[in-house]
């Protein structure tokens, strides 16, 4: 697995449970993953070099993240190298106007987009309305993404263009929440969907997820879920895919981005699912049968922890799982910085009311944003 962060660290477990040996590129000793992991690779995931070496030997390759550059996936399939997801599906996952094209041409449904490459081009798509402006490359958790109309200043709409990589303007969506549909589809064509969640955002960053959407209707989650299965299957996708998504205020789905690896949307189905969404991955890229994706109980709530002034976070536990022994606590041994997540926490049942409770009342203590 390319990339040593969280979701290569979540992913051990599940590797383990399956008797395979996971190994790991990553940045640096200290990353969450290398922790984990027996003999975790310290290199550049941007050379060719390096990953050439890391692959050597290995059974198949797949990801924690897209910032792999797509060039290398392709030398590294020359090579004979068995890439999964490949490099031609993931391309959708990394550039957003590549993404955005080929959605489009399948008929999926999408907000209304352009490729604009300045700010008269801004100016003309939005028409006097408010638009979304995103770097085709290299966002994430509301990084690389802006918010402009008429009234904003001149030199925040320019400042995407900076970056030096095409820009992608959409419509700013009226919509009622963003929803997640997880599946995972193996070589051979199997795939499986999770339930549809519903996925709570704070400034572009994921704070919580419930599983399943509360109020969605079945029409609606079968549409979401089948979007999702569509986009898997024309897009060739191995392993787990999340389709991020908008619920509008009139009814409709809209796609939003996608990611084509274990999500944090997904997280929940570590406690809350019989398969999780790593193991799912790991049987996925293996060509393994996959497992079931259903849901333990009626609901799951999962909270992340984001950083910012964290207190010493094991004297927390005492608390937190004296208070509830029913509570999951994920740490992910990241350094804490604020808005960065550095952990989850997960309880699972029946009443929703019940689970949202203990689940932020578990992320505000190991915060410090609460002291009973």
């Amino acid at each position: 697995m390319v990339g040593g962060g969280q979701l290569a660290r979540m992913t051990q477990p599940a590797a383990v449970a399956l008797g395979v040996r996971l190994k790991v590129l990553a940045a640096s000793p200290e990353e969450s993953a290398a922790q984990v992991v027996n003999d975790p690779v310290v290199a550049d995931e941007k050379s060719l070099a390096d990953l050439r070496a890391f692959a050597a030997g290995c059974d198949v390759l797949t990801f924690d993240h897209e910032h792999v550059p797509p060039a290398h996936l392709r030398a590294l399939e020359a090579d004979g190298v068995l890439v999964r997801p490949g490099s031609a599906a993931l391309l959708h996952a990394q550039d957003k106007g590549v993404m955005r094209e080929r959605l489009t041409s399948l008929g999926i449904p999408c907000p209304r987009w352009a490729v604009v490459s300045g700010p008269d081009d801004v100016a003309a798509f939005a028409a006097g309305g408010e638009v979304v402006l995103k770097t085709t490359r290299g966002g994430y958790d509301g990084k690389g993404v802006w918010l402009v109309s008429g009234d904003t200043p001149a030199e925040v709409v320019a400042e995407p263009f900076r970056a030096g990589v095409p820009v992608l303007a959409e419509e700013r969506v009226d919509y009622a929440r963003e929803l997640s549909a997880v599946v995972a589809r193996s070589p051979h064509g199997q795939a499986v969907a999770y339930p549809v969640v519903e996925s709570v955002q704070r400034d572009g960053i994921c704070v919580e997820v419930v599983a399943p959407a509360p109020g969605l209707s079945s029409s609606l989650a079968v549409e979401a879920q089948r979007l999702a299965l569509t986009v898997a299957s024309s897009l060739g996708v191995v392993g787990v895919l999340a389709v991020e998504l908008f619920e509008t205020t009139d009814g409709r789905l809209l796609v939003n981005e996608l990611a084509m690896r274990p999500h944090n949307s997904g997280h929940w189905s570590i406690d809350g699912a019989v398969t999780s969404q790593f193991e799912n991955h790991l049987r996925a890229v293996l060509d393994l049968p996959l497992g079931s994706p259903a849901a333990r109980a009626p609901y799951t709530v999962m909270v992340n922890v984001l950083g910012g002034d964290l207190p010493e976070v094991y004297p927390t536990y005492r608390h937190i799982m004296a208070r509830d022994p029913g509570l999951k606590v994920h740490w992910y041994g990241k350094g804490v910085r604020p808005g960065r997540k550095v952990g989850h926490v997960t309880a699972y049942g029946s009443d929703l009311d019940d689970l949202r409770e203990r689940t932020w009342h578990a992320a505000d203590y190991i915060r410090g944003d609460i002291d009973e």
